[in-house]
């Protein structure tokens, strides 16, 4: 299984990726985006980090442009990374749910910050 990582950069891009200990890279990153919903909470928008030029989750990104590493990275916010880095649907604890594509796909994940 692959070590995802929850980043923070040096310009403050929030970005998910895997962990490439051997090379100490980040690779096939994803950066995360906050959108504020009508309704007052968050949702989150998981992106290629070359988009809108690359519209695939590829490349690396070396340590020394993070700036903080999250110590944790919420299950469903993995998954939803995976599927989009491998195409395939994943299923979830309890069931077959679809938990739906990547690539510019919108969920919500306001229930993961803190108000």
């Amino acid at each position: 299984m692959y070590d995802i990582r929850l980043v923070k950069l040096v310009n403050g891009d929030m970005v998910l990726g895997k962990w490439n200990e051997e090379k100490g890279v980040i690779v096939d990153p994803a950066i995360l985006q906050t959108i504020p919903t009508q309704q007052g909470g968050m949702q989150m928008l998981l992106l290629p980090f070359g988009y809108p030029f690359d519209q695939e989750m590829n490349g690396e990104i070396e340590l020394r442009h993070v700036i903080y590493q999250y110590k944790t990275v919420p299950e469903e916010l993995k998954t939803k990374y995976l599927e989009a880095t491998t195409n395939l649907t994943l299923s979830a604890p309890g069931g077959m749910r679809n938990l739906g594509g990547m690539g510019g796909g919108v969920s919500d994940f306001s229930k993961f910050l803190k108000k």
